[in-house]
């Protein structure tokens, strides 16, 4: 298995637009060390391969797919009366990122 390198992080990171130092693609590469020590060790399981994935963690878990019903909504107009600043039917809200 290919091991992830520092380029590697630095590209993703600017491919993702989230700048990192040298210390967080440090930990970074840590990180996915310790993941890659952790999956060599599942890999050492005998016959792991023939074990047959699980849907669900318990043997009798039982589920019940309800009917789809069309219920009534809340007017839109009514929804955007409690906004703040709205434009047409666009809510307008704080920048978070940049």
């Amino acid at each position: 298995m290919r091991k992830f390198t520092s380029e590697m992080v630095d590209d993703y990171a600017d491919k993702l637009m989230i700048g990192l130092t040298e210390e967080e693609n440090k930990m970074v590469l840590d990180e996915f060390d310790i993941i890659d020590k952790n999956i060599d060790i599942i890999n050492e399981i005998p016959n792991i391969s023939k074990v047959e994935p699980m849907t669900h963690c318990l043997d009798d878990f039982e589920y019940e797919l309800r009917e789809d019903e069309i219920e009534e909504s809340i007017d839109i107009e009514d929804l955007l009366s409690n906004c703040d600043v709205c434009t047409d039917r666009e809510v307008e809200v704080p920048k978070v990122v940049g």
